[in-house]
């Protein structure tokens, strides 16, 4: 078996290789990346290998469900997780990506892995060179950072997976955030995603139960627009675009940075420097007059808006990239409060739900929200998650076991994130580890990120608020109730405009 995934290996390494050197717009650059591929790979080859053999060793012999093989499978989660995240920063670029995707799926991969990447992931994340930067404007802009801008600070505020911000000055005196892709990334990016595909396989084919092929496929498809500023400079419009459109009544209190077009590249990004505070500076947020169950219901208010009526979604809305500070335009306290204004940042990984996928998205969590397990079933049927799986899909969704889900009194949902809530949840997450993995195969990748947008939400609001506020989930029946009414009224009309346009109706017949 592991002759065979050696030659995979090596294969998909070449074939990696190749085409990171024919896609490339500096393939003698790409060329010399291309000799760290032996070494990455071969770390990937003994990461896999070391972590399936973990797995079959520690659970040999041992009866499935009993406290032997619920300790042994715990120590194999956390011994793998950590081998895992050593792995991520060894290799860095997509793979920290990638540890960040995996911290932000809480209970749908096991929680060993989800605090281990969530404890490193967005804090230790690599810093490019001032060289380095330099060697991104010569590239792109043609000059250097201190040519470009009246002032730039080497010195990077602040360094993710993919890039790092400096505080700059334009010409004009504007001050100014410019994230910098980390060098040769773009190039880097094929050849990393290949080699996490084969990770993923190899796993996959060792443990059949285990199947993470579609965290792959979603890399491979958002990395290539991560990777394009201007593309998350567009959707930062397009987001605000559509809250002045569709969501009038909170328009003012959603807020992006702007964008200086003429600053900015593929891989350089000038935007508005924000003074605010980041989401989870809660002491922070008080200073500033703010009521942080406020800036929890802001923010479920503006994610349910995307989600059920505007269907463009924000997909990564952890900590690092939510801000907060007083509404500008309001200077009055209500009861010594002020109002929040919600600043989002990075908006480079956005999904689009289709109409009938949103109605349905829409129509299942107002049946969550009242409990009404008759259209839990049949909108977890529409979207994929199949009559077998759809109290799973409910539990996955909400965090609450299914005597919960369906429980009529109002706060059902609410987790208020004490000890017992978490552990009742961990319980039921490693008792259904497999029964997980085939509802994530079923459901479409675009619900597969929704469940990642809600535990990024759920991970912000319970630093606000200690858990989930009975307020977020009125707010959500109410929005979802809207669009659903709204799509009501849409077949209505259709349904009577057909009917007015029928010979028959309009007695010519």
């Amino acid at each position: 078996m592991w002759r065979r995934a050696t030659a995979a290996a090596l294969a998909l390494g070449a074939g990696a290789g190749g085409a990171a050197i024919a896609y490339s717009e500096d393939p003698s650059a790409t060329l010399k990346i291309c000799t760290h591929l032996p070494p990455r790979l071969l770390r990937d080859s003994v990461t896999a290998a070391t972590i399936a053999f973990d797995y079959q060793y520690s659970l040999w012999g041992l009866e499935a469900g009993t406290p032997a093989w619920v300790s042994a499978r715990h120590d194999a989660h956390l011994r793998s997780a950590n081998r895992l995240q050593e792995l991520c920063f060894r290799n860095g670029g997509i793979y920290i990506k990638l540890g960040q995707h995996i911290a932000q799926l809480e209970y749908v991969v096991p929680e060993e892995y989800v605090q281990t990447m969530r404890a490193s992931m967005l804090k230790r994340c690599p810093v490019s060179s001032y060289e380095q930067v330099c060697g991104v404007f010569g590239k792109d802009m043609g000059e250097s950072p201190e040519t470009v801008f009246a002032e730039f600070d080497p010195v990077p505020l602040a360094s993710a997976s993919l890039a790092q911000v400096h505080a700059a000055r334009t010409h004009d005196g504007q001050k100014v955030a410019v994230k910098v892709q980390h060098d040769h990334l773009t190039d880097t990016s094929v050849i990393d995603i290949a080699t996490v595909d084969l990770i993923v396989n190899t796993l996959h084919y060792v443990f059949p139960t285990f199947d993470y092929r579609w965290l792959v496929d979603e890399i491979r498809e958002s990395a290539p627009k991560e990777l394009d500023f201007l593309n998350e400079a567009k959707n930062s419009e397009k987001c605000l675009l559509n809250f002045r459109r569709l969501s009038p009544h909170i328009a003012d209190s959603i807020y992006a940075p702007k964008v200086y077009w003429n600053l900015s590249s593929s891989r350089i990004l000038t935007m508005e420097f924000m003074d605010a505070k980041e989401i989870t500076d809660v002491n922070g947020i008080k200073e500033l007059g703010i009521r942080p169950v406020d800036v929890s219901n802001l923010v479920s208010k503006a994610f349910a808006e995307m989600i059920f009526k505007h269907g463009f979604v924000h997909c990564d809305p952890h900590a690092a990239n939510l801000m907060i500070r007083p509404l500008p335009q309001d200077s009055k306290k209500t009861f010594g409060w002020r109002k929040p204004q919600l600043i989002l940042l990075d908006h480079g990984l956005y999904k689009e739900l289709d109409y009938a996928t949103r109605i349905s998205y829409a129509s299942l969590w107002k049946a969550l929200v009242f409990a009404d397990a008759k259209a839990i079933k049949e909108n977890s049927v529409k979207l994929g998650a199949g009559e077998d799986l759809h109290a799973l899909f409910a539990g996955v969704l909400t965090m609450r076991p299914w005597k919960r889900v369906i429980d009529p009194s109002v706060d059902h949902l609410v987790l208020d994130g004490n000890n017992t809530d978490r552990s009742e949840v961990q319980m039921y997450a490693s008792l259904y580890f497999s029964e997980i993995s085939e509802l994530l195969r079923r459901l479409p990748r675009v619900i597969l990120l929704m469940l990642k947008t809600n535990d990024c939400l759920r991970a912000v609001n319970h630093v606000l608020v200690g858990g989930s506020s009975m307020e977020s989930f009125v707010i959500i029946g109410r929005v979802s109730s809207e669009a659903v009414l709204e799509a009501k009224k849409m077949a209505m009309r259709s349904f009577l405009n057909k009917l007015l346009s029928t010979p028959t109706v309009l007695g010519l017949v």
